[in-house]
Protein backbone atom coordinates (compact mmCIF):
# COMPACT_ATOMS: atom_id res chain seq x y z
CA UNK A 1 0.00 0.00 0.00
CA UNK A 2 1.12 3.68 -0.83
CA UNK A 3 0.30 4.94 2.55
CA UNK A 4 0.89 3.78 6.24
CA UNK A 5 -2.98 4.29 7.26
CA UNK A 6 -4.08 2.18 4.04
CA UNK A 7 -5.92 -1.55 5.20
CA UNK A 8 -5.93 -4.33 3.46
CA UNK A 9 -8.57 -7.29 3.90
CA UNK A 10 -7.25 -10.82 3.51
CA UNK A 11 -10.10 -13.89 3.79
CA UNK A 12 -8.71 -16.94 4.37
CA UNK A 13 -11.21 -20.24 4.30
CA UNK A 14 -9.29 -23.39 4.51
CA UNK A 15 -12.13 -25.19 6.39
CA UNK A 16 -16.12 -23.83 6.29
CA UNK A 17 -16.04 -22.05 9.12
CA UNK A 18 -12.63 -20.51 9.90
CA UNK A 19 -12.61 -17.59 8.28
CA UNK A 20 -9.98 -15.19 9.16
CA UNK A 21 -9.61 -11.61 8.29
CA UNK A 22 -5.89 -10.17 8.55
CA UNK A 23 -4.82 -6.69 7.84
CA UNK A 24 -1.71 -5.93 5.83
CA UNK A 25 0.19 -2.49 5.69
CA UNK A 26 3.19 -0.84 6.75
CA UNK A 27 1.43 0.61 10.05
CA UNK A 28 -0.24 -2.87 10.85
CA UNK A 29 2.53 -5.15 10.06
CA UNK A 30 2.56 -8.33 12.42
CA UNK A 31 5.37 -10.60 10.74
CA UNK A 32 8.97 -10.87 12.31
CA UNK A 33 10.42 -9.16 9.44
CA UNK A 34 8.13 -6.07 10.56
CA UNK A 35 8.93 -5.54 14.29
CA UNK A 36 10.61 -3.01 15.60
CA UNK A 37 14.40 -2.73 15.60
CA UNK A 38 16.31 -2.60 18.74
CA UNK A 39 17.19 1.17 19.61
CA UNK A 40 21.36 1.64 19.25
CA UNK A 41 21.68 1.23 23.66
CA UNK A 42 21.62 -2.20 24.49
CA UNK A 43 18.68 -2.32 27.41
CA UNK A 44 19.06 -4.52 30.21
CA UNK A 45 18.11 -7.94 30.12
CA UNK A 46 15.01 -7.78 32.77
CA UNK A 47 13.85 -4.48 30.22
CA UNK A 48 14.06 -6.35 27.00
CA UNK A 49 12.41 -9.12 28.17
CA UNK A 50 9.46 -7.36 29.68
CA UNK A 51 9.23 -5.17 26.38
CA UNK A 52 8.78 -8.65 24.35
CA UNK A 53 6.09 -9.70 26.84
CA UNK A 54 4.58 -6.41 25.91
CA UNK A 55 4.89 -7.09 22.19
CA UNK A 56 3.49 -10.65 22.45
CA UNK A 57 0.54 -9.57 24.49
CA UNK A 58 -0.80 -6.74 21.72
CA UNK A 59 -0.07 -9.46 18.98
CA UNK A 60 -2.87 -11.66 20.86
CA UNK A 61 -5.12 -9.28 21.56
CA UNK A 62 -4.90 -7.86 18.02
CA UNK A 63 -5.28 -11.75 16.88
CA UNK A 64 -8.32 -11.67 18.91
CA UNK A 65 -10.32 -8.73 17.69
CA UNK A 66 -9.66 -9.75 13.76
CA UNK A 67 -10.19 -13.54 14.12
CA UNK A 68 -13.93 -14.58 13.28
CA UNK A 69 -16.16 -17.43 12.52
CA UNK A 70 -19.07 -16.03 10.31
CA UNK A 71 -20.86 -18.71 10.55
CA UNK A 72 -22.31 -19.26 14.10
CA UNK A 73 -22.61 -22.68 15.73
CA UNK A 74 -26.17 -23.28 17.18
CA UNK A 75 -26.22 -25.46 20.50
CA UNK A 76 -28.96 -27.82 19.42
CA UNK A 77 -31.93 -28.72 21.29
CA UNK A 78 -34.82 -29.47 18.84
CA UNK A 79 -33.68 -32.81 17.45
CA UNK A 80 -33.16 -34.08 21.07
CA UNK A 81 -36.67 -33.01 21.40
CA UNK A 82 -37.89 -34.92 19.19
CA UNK A 83 -36.21 -37.56 19.65
CA UNK A 84 -37.91 -37.38 22.96
CA UNK A 85 -41.45 -37.07 22.00
CA UNK A 86 -40.69 -39.52 19.65
CA UNK A 87 -40.05 -42.04 22.89
CA UNK A 88 -43.08 -40.26 24.64
CA UNK A 89 -45.40 -41.11 21.99
CA UNK A 90 -44.39 -44.53 21.58
CA UNK A 91 -44.89 -45.30 25.57
CA UNK A 92 -48.31 -43.81 25.16
CA UNK A 93 -49.06 -45.95 21.76
CA UNK A 94 -48.05 -49.10 24.47
CA UNK A 95 -50.27 -47.69 26.90
CA UNK A 96 -53.52 -47.40 24.83
CA UNK A 97 -52.14 -50.78 23.06
CA UNK A 98 -53.03 -52.26 26.60
CA UNK A 99 -52.16 -56.24 25.34
CA UNK A 100 -52.85 -58.06 27.83
CA UNK A 101 -56.20 -56.80 27.53
CA UNK A 102 -57.13 -57.10 23.93
CA UNK A 103 -55.31 -59.92 22.57
CA UNK A 104 -54.87 -64.09 23.81
CA UNK A 105 -50.87 -63.67 23.91
CA UNK A 106 -48.70 -61.20 24.52
CA UNK A 107 -44.57 -60.38 24.32
CA UNK A 108 -42.83 -59.29 27.39
CA UNK A 109 -46.45 -60.21 29.83
CA UNK A 110 -44.33 -58.98 32.82
CA UNK A 111 -44.64 -55.12 30.98
CA UNK A 112 -47.80 -55.54 32.13
CA UNK A 113 -50.19 -52.91 29.53
CA UNK A 114 -46.71 -51.87 28.25
CA UNK A 115 -46.35 -55.35 26.41
CA UNK A 116 -46.30 -56.18 23.03
CA UNK A 117 -48.36 -57.96 20.49
CA UNK A 118 -47.34 -61.38 19.42
CA UNK A 119 -44.52 -61.68 17.40
CA UNK A 120 -46.51 -63.38 14.35
CA UNK A 121 -48.66 -60.24 14.29
CA UNK A 122 -46.01 -57.22 15.14
CA UNK A 123 -42.13 -59.02 14.60
CA UNK A 124 -41.33 -55.18 15.65
CA UNK A 125 -41.84 -55.71 19.43
CA UNK A 126 -44.97 -52.89 19.05
CA UNK A 127 -48.50 -52.21 19.22
CA UNK A 128 -51.12 -53.61 17.17
CA UNK A 129 -52.10 -52.05 13.88
CA UNK A 130 -55.51 -51.16 15.33
CA UNK A 131 -53.82 -49.29 17.97
CA UNK A 132 -51.80 -47.18 15.39
CA UNK A 133 -54.38 -46.67 13.21
CA UNK A 134 -56.16 -45.13 16.08
CA UNK A 135 -53.03 -42.95 17.10
CA UNK A 136 -52.86 -41.33 13.72
CA UNK A 137 -51.53 -43.64 11.51
CA UNK A 138 -51.44 -43.08 7.62
CA UNK A 139 -54.13 -44.21 5.96
CA UNK A 140 -55.27 -43.43 2.66
CA UNK A 141 -59.05 -44.09 2.77
CA UNK A 142 -59.85 -41.87 6.17
CA UNK A 143 -57.42 -38.93 4.34
CA UNK A 144 -59.56 -39.14 1.34
CA UNK A 145 -63.19 -39.78 2.42
CA UNK A 146 -63.10 -38.71 6.14
CA UNK A 147 -60.82 -35.45 5.46
CA UNK A 148 -58.37 -36.74 7.64
CA UNK A 149 -55.22 -34.96 6.62
CA UNK A 150 -53.93 -34.51 9.76
CA UNK A 151 -52.84 -37.85 9.42
CA UNK A 152 -49.59 -36.69 6.64
CA UNK A 153 -48.30 -35.46 10.01
CA UNK A 154 -49.51 -37.30 12.57
CA UNK A 155 -47.84 -40.70 11.14
CA UNK A 156 -44.19 -39.52 11.10
CA UNK A 157 -44.16 -39.56 15.10
CA UNK A 158 -45.64 -43.16 15.50
CA UNK A 159 -43.15 -46.18 15.14
CA UNK A 160 -44.23 -49.65 14.54
CA UNK A 161 -42.30 -51.38 17.72
CA UNK A 162 -38.81 -51.08 19.55
CA UNK A 163 -36.80 -52.00 16.61
CA UNK A 164 -38.74 -49.57 14.51
CA UNK A 165 -37.95 -46.56 16.55
CA UNK A 166 -34.52 -47.25 17.81
CA UNK A 167 -32.98 -47.13 14.56
CA UNK A 168 -34.69 -44.06 13.00
CA UNK A 169 -34.21 -42.38 16.72
CA UNK A 170 -29.97 -43.14 15.98
CA UNK A 171 -30.19 -42.24 12.48
CA UNK A 172 -32.02 -38.96 13.48
CA UNK A 173 -29.24 -37.88 16.44
CA UNK A 174 -26.39 -38.98 14.38
CA UNK A 175 -28.02 -36.59 10.87
CA UNK A 176 -29.72 -34.31 13.23
CA UNK A 177 -27.81 -32.72 15.66
CA UNK A 178 -24.96 -31.87 12.78
CA UNK A 179 -27.68 -30.50 10.71
CA UNK A 180 -28.85 -28.20 13.59
CA UNK A 181 -25.68 -26.90 14.96
CA UNK A 182 -24.64 -25.81 11.51
CA UNK A 183 -28.14 -24.41 10.71
CA UNK A 184 -29.80 -23.52 13.65
CA UNK A 185 -33.21 -25.07 15.00
CA UNK A 186 -35.76 -23.14 12.96
CA UNK A 187 -34.58 -24.10 9.01
CA UNK A 188 -33.61 -28.02 10.11
CA UNK A 189 -37.15 -28.16 12.08
CA UNK A 190 -39.10 -26.94 9.02
CA UNK A 191 -37.34 -28.92 6.95
CA UNK A 192 -37.97 -32.48 8.73
CA UNK A 193 -41.19 -31.55 9.07
CA UNK A 194 -41.69 -30.70 5.39
CA UNK A 195 -39.77 -33.14 4.32
CA UNK A 196 -41.90 -35.77 6.66
CA UNK A 197 -44.92 -34.63 4.81
CA UNK A 198 -43.75 -35.22 1.50
CA UNK A 199 -42.87 -38.42 1.86
CA UNK A 200 -46.18 -39.35 3.67
CA UNK A 201 -47.83 -37.73 0.54
CA UNK A 202 -46.27 -39.65 -2.07
CA UNK A 203 -46.59 -42.84 -0.27
CA UNK A 204 -50.42 -41.92 -0.19
CA UNK A 205 -50.40 -41.50 -3.90
CA UNK A 206 -48.59 -45.26 -4.44
CA UNK A 207 -49.68 -47.67 -1.67
CA UNK A 208 -53.30 -46.77 -0.59
CA UNK A 209 -54.08 -50.40 1.35
CA UNK A 210 -53.09 -50.60 5.13
CA UNK A 211 -51.51 -48.21 7.48
CA UNK A 212 -47.92 -46.64 7.43
CA UNK A 213 -45.87 -44.90 10.24
CA UNK A 214 -42.36 -44.04 11.07
CA UNK A 215 -40.23 -40.66 10.64
CA UNK A 216 -38.12 -42.27 7.96
CA UNK A 217 -39.37 -39.98 5.34
CA UNK A 218 -38.46 -36.89 7.24
CA UNK A 219 -34.96 -38.69 7.68
CA UNK A 220 -34.60 -39.23 4.15
CA UNK A 221 -35.10 -35.37 3.88
CA UNK A 222 -32.59 -34.69 6.23
CA UNK A 223 -29.93 -36.85 4.23
CA UNK A 224 -31.63 -35.15 0.80
CA UNK A 225 -30.67 -32.10 2.14
CA UNK A 226 -27.34 -32.58 3.15
CA UNK A 227 -26.85 -33.28 -0.54
CA UNK A 228 -27.82 -30.43 -1.89
CA UNK A 229 -26.32 -28.34 0.72
CA UNK A 230 -22.86 -29.79 -0.78
CA UNK A 231 -23.63 -28.89 -3.82
CA UNK A 232 -25.05 -25.25 -3.62
CA UNK A 233 -22.05 -24.30 -1.43
CA UNK A 234 -19.69 -26.10 -3.49
CA UNK A 235 -17.07 -23.38 -3.04
CA UNK A 236 -16.06 -23.45 0.33
CA UNK A 237 -15.85 -27.18 1.25
CA UNK A 238 -12.39 -28.85 1.09
CA UNK A 239 -12.23 -32.47 -0.53
CA UNK A 240 -15.67 -31.67 -2.20
CA UNK A 241 -15.82 -34.76 -4.49
CA UNK A 242 -14.53 -37.39 -1.57
CA UNK A 243 -17.41 -35.86 0.42
CA UNK A 244 -19.88 -35.68 -2.68
CA UNK A 245 -19.18 -39.67 -3.44
CA UNK A 246 -19.73 -40.71 0.18
CA UNK A 247 -22.72 -38.79 0.29
CA UNK A 248 -24.41 -40.39 -2.79
CA UNK A 249 -23.02 -43.96 -1.61
CA UNK A 250 -24.82 -43.20 1.81
CA UNK A 251 -28.00 -42.14 -0.12
CA UNK A 252 -27.77 -45.33 -2.43
CA UNK A 253 -27.53 -47.67 0.50
CA UNK A 254 -30.33 -46.36 2.41
CA UNK A 255 -32.60 -46.19 -0.59
CA UNK A 256 -31.71 -49.77 -1.78
CA UNK A 257 -32.86 -51.40 1.79
CA UNK A 258 -36.40 -49.95 0.81
CA UNK A 259 -37.07 -52.51 -1.45
CA UNK A 260 -37.31 -54.99 0.90
CA UNK A 261 -41.15 -55.87 1.50
CA UNK A 262 -43.01 -54.30 4.30
CA UNK A 263 -40.61 -51.12 4.11
CA UNK A 264 -42.64 -47.94 2.18
CA UNK A 265 -39.73 -46.59 -0.21
CA UNK A 266 -42.51 -44.57 -1.45
CA UNK A 267 -41.85 -42.42 1.90
CA UNK A 268 -38.07 -42.48 1.35
CA UNK A 269 -38.28 -41.14 -1.55
CA UNK A 270 -41.05 -38.89 -1.15
CA UNK A 271 -38.48 -37.43 1.95
CA UNK A 272 -35.49 -37.59 0.00
CA UNK A 273 -36.90 -35.09 -2.97
CA UNK A 274 -38.63 -32.67 -0.60
CA UNK A 275 -35.41 -33.01 1.70
CA UNK A 276 -33.08 -32.50 -1.94
CA UNK A 277 -34.99 -29.34 -2.98
CA UNK A 278 -35.31 -27.64 1.13
CA UNK A 279 -31.59 -27.63 0.99
CA UNK A 280 -31.90 -25.50 -1.92
CA UNK A 281 -33.82 -23.11 -0.50
CA UNK A 282 -33.05 -23.45 3.48
CA UNK A 283 -29.31 -24.58 4.13
CA UNK A 284 -27.73 -21.93 1.19
CA UNK A 285 -24.76 -20.00 2.35
CA UNK A 286 -22.53 -17.06 1.52
CA UNK A 287 -20.22 -18.28 -0.96
CA UNK A 288 -16.31 -18.37 -0.37
CA UNK A 289 -14.54 -15.27 -0.13
CA UNK A 290 -17.71 -13.02 1.20
CA UNK A 291 -17.13 -10.86 4.28
CA UNK A 292 -20.19 -9.26 5.94
CA UNK A 293 -19.55 -5.67 7.23
CA UNK A 294 -20.73 -6.79 10.79
CA UNK A 295 -17.80 -9.33 10.97
CA UNK A 296 -15.31 -6.84 10.01
CA UNK A 297 -13.53 -5.54 13.33
CA UNK A 298 -13.75 -1.61 14.02
CA UNK A 299 -11.13 0.41 11.78
CA UNK A 300 -10.72 -2.32 8.83
CA UNK A 301 -11.98 -2.37 5.64
CA UNK A 302 -12.75 -5.47 3.25
CA UNK A 303 -10.73 -5.22 0.07
CA UNK A 304 -13.08 -7.13 -1.97
CA UNK A 305 -17.06 -6.47 -2.36
CA UNK A 306 -17.98 -9.66 -3.74
CA UNK A 307 -21.98 -10.30 -3.59
CA UNK A 308 -23.46 -12.69 -0.82
CA UNK A 309 -23.88 -15.28 -3.16
CA UNK A 310 -23.29 -16.88 -6.48
CA UNK A 311 -25.38 -16.51 -9.40
CA UNK A 312 -26.59 -20.40 -9.63
CA UNK A 313 -27.07 -20.19 -6.02
CA UNK A 314 -30.27 -17.76 -6.87
CA UNK A 315 -31.44 -19.78 -9.61
CA UNK A 316 -30.84 -22.87 -8.10
CA UNK A 317 -32.86 -21.50 -5.01
CA UNK A 318 -35.92 -19.87 -7.30
CA UNK A 319 -35.89 -23.36 -9.15
CA UNK A 320 -36.19 -25.69 -5.92
CA UNK A 321 -38.51 -23.66 -4.53
CA UNK A 322 -40.86 -23.30 -7.24
CA UNK A 323 -40.59 -27.26 -8.14
CA UNK A 324 -41.34 -27.81 -4.20
CA UNK A 325 -44.24 -25.72 -3.89
CA UNK A 326 -45.94 -26.99 -7.06
CA UNK A 327 -45.09 -30.72 -6.44
CA UNK A 328 -46.94 -30.62 -2.82
CA UNK A 329 -49.92 -28.70 -4.22
CA UNK A 330 -50.21 -31.04 -7.23
CA UNK A 331 -49.69 -34.16 -4.99
CA UNK A 332 -52.30 -32.97 -2.59
CA UNK A 333 -54.56 -32.35 -5.38
CA UNK A 334 -54.38 -35.97 -6.82
CA UNK A 335 -54.86 -37.56 -3.15
CA UNK A 336 -58.11 -35.70 -2.74
CA UNK A 337 -59.08 -36.80 -6.11
CA UNK A 338 -58.59 -40.37 -5.01
CA UNK A 339 -56.26 -40.92 -7.55
CA UNK A 340 -53.92 -44.15 -7.37
CA UNK A 341 -50.53 -43.49 -9.20
CA UNK A 342 -50.19 -47.66 -9.79
CA UNK A 343 -52.81 -47.02 -11.70
CA UNK A 344 -50.62 -45.07 -14.07
CA UNK A 345 -47.56 -46.59 -13.58
CA UNK A 346 -47.41 -50.24 -14.43
CA UNK A 347 -43.55 -50.58 -12.98
CA UNK A 348 -43.47 -48.00 -10.19
CA UNK A 349 -44.23 -50.95 -7.68
CA UNK A 350 -41.03 -51.93 -8.01
CA UNK A 351 -39.28 -48.86 -6.50
CA UNK A 352 -41.01 -50.16 -3.56
CA UNK A 353 -40.17 -53.97 -3.27
CA UNK A 354 -38.07 -56.56 -5.53
CA UNK A 355 -39.86 -59.71 -5.32
CA UNK A 356 -37.03 -62.28 -4.92
CA UNK A 357 -36.80 -66.15 -4.31
CA UNK A 358 -36.65 -65.27 -0.61
CA UNK A 359 -39.80 -62.83 -0.35
CA UNK A 360 -43.05 -61.93 -1.94
CA UNK A 361 -43.87 -58.55 -2.09
CA UNK A 362 -47.74 -59.05 -2.18
CA UNK A 363 -49.29 -57.50 0.61
CA UNK A 364 -51.85 -60.41 2.11
CA UNK A 365 -54.89 -58.74 3.40
CA UNK A 366 -56.93 -60.91 6.33
CA UNK A 367 -61.10 -61.28 5.95
CA UNK A 368 -63.11 -63.15 8.57
CA UNK A 369 -66.93 -64.27 8.77
CA UNK A 370 -68.19 -63.79 11.81
CA UNK A 371 -71.26 -64.56 14.06
CA UNK A 372 -71.51 -64.01 17.95
CA UNK A 373 -73.87 -65.46 20.05
CA UNK A 374 -73.16 -63.49 23.76
CA UNK A 375 -69.88 -63.66 24.14
CA UNK A 376 -68.79 -66.41 22.06
CA UNK A 377 -67.56 -65.49 18.64
CA UNK A 378 -67.24 -68.16 15.46
CA UNK A 379 -64.92 -66.30 13.01
CA UNK A 380 -63.86 -67.67 9.64
CA UNK A 381 -61.29 -67.19 7.54
CA UNK A 382 -62.18 -66.45 4.40
CA UNK A 383 -58.56 -67.02 2.84
CA UNK A 384 -57.97 -70.52 4.55
CA UNK A 385 -61.26 -71.53 5.33
CA UNK A 386 -60.04 -72.15 8.62
CA UNK A 387 -62.63 -71.67 11.52
CA UNK A 388 -62.68 -71.29 15.37
CA UNK A 389 -65.02 -70.05 18.32
CA UNK A 390 -63.53 -67.84 20.78
CA UNK A 391 -64.53 -66.22 23.85
CA UNK A 392 -64.56 -62.90 24.28
CA UNK A 393 -64.06 -60.75 27.80
CA UNK A 394 -65.69 -57.76 25.90
CA UNK A 395 -66.77 -55.57 22.71
CA UNK A 396 -63.79 -54.86 21.12
CA UNK A 397 -63.52 -54.91 17.44
CA UNK A 398 -59.30 -54.64 17.73
CA UNK A 399 -59.29 -58.37 19.56
CA UNK A 400 -61.40 -59.69 17.12
CA UNK A 401 -59.09 -58.40 14.24
CA UNK A 402 -56.13 -59.71 16.01
CA UNK A 403 -58.09 -63.11 16.60
CA UNK A 404 -58.86 -63.00 12.69
CA UNK A 405 -54.97 -62.15 12.03
CA UNK A 406 -53.98 -65.51 13.79
CA UNK A 407 -56.31 -67.43 12.65
CA UNK A 408 -55.47 -66.53 8.67
CA UNK A 409 -51.56 -66.96 9.26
Amino acid sequence: MGMDSGIEIKVINPRKVDNVVHPVGGGHATSASAAPQPSTSSPLPDERRRRQQQMQGQGEQRQGLIDFKPFKKWVPWMVPGFVLANIVVFIITMFINDCPKNSVSCVAGFLGRFSFQPMKENPLLGPSSYTLEKMGALEVSKIVHRHQAWRLISCIWLHAGVFHILANMLSLVFIGIRLEQEFGFVRIGLLYLIAGFGGSLLSSLFIQTGISVGASGALFGLLGSMLSELITNWTIYANKLAALLTLILIIIINLAVGILPHVDNFAHIGGFLSGFLLGFVFLIRPQFGYVSEKHVPPGYIAASRKPKHKPYQYVLWIISLMLLIVGLTVGLILLFRGVNLYDHCSWCHYMSCIPTSLWSCKSQQVYCESTQYGNQLNLTCISNGKSNIYTLSGENSSQVQQLCSKLCS
